[in-house]
């Protein structure tokens, strides 16, 4: 999607602090950071929300899911925990319409987050 802002990240035209790439996903740190480890994880490929997802998704997701896991044992925050989370439309929050996974780490997290 050419106006998408998570698009223009992915294809390398607007610049990101990259943690992680590959053919599917890219995976950047946050620009307003929630806490002290919080990164994001999108498909290179645009999808609006989860909303939109399918089964035919379901190897992309756990694609996502085992990258999350990697980046997290690899920032050494697998063994404290971290919180994930994906916001779908206005009212829950999401900003970009593009799906993507906030992660967050680096403190205790509170519930209800708000």
């Amino acid at each position: 999607m050419s106006d998408c802002l998570f698009c223009k990240i992915a294809a390398g035209e607007i610049p990101s602090n990259k943690l992680y790439e590959d053919d599917t996903l890219l995976a950047f740190y946050d620009i307003d950071p929630q806490a002290p480890v919080h990164f994001l994880v999108i498909p290179k490929r645009h999808i609006a929300s989860a909303a939109a997802l399918g089964e035919t998704d379901a190897a992309l997701l756990g694609h996502v899911f085992a990258v999350i896991a990697k980046l997290c044992k690899d920032l050494g925050v697998d063994e404290n925990g971290y919180r994930v989370v994906t916001n779908v439309g206005q009212d829950g929050g999401q900003s970009v319409p593009h799906l993507h996974f906030h992660v967050l780490a680096g403190r205790s997290l509170a519930w209800p987050p708000g």
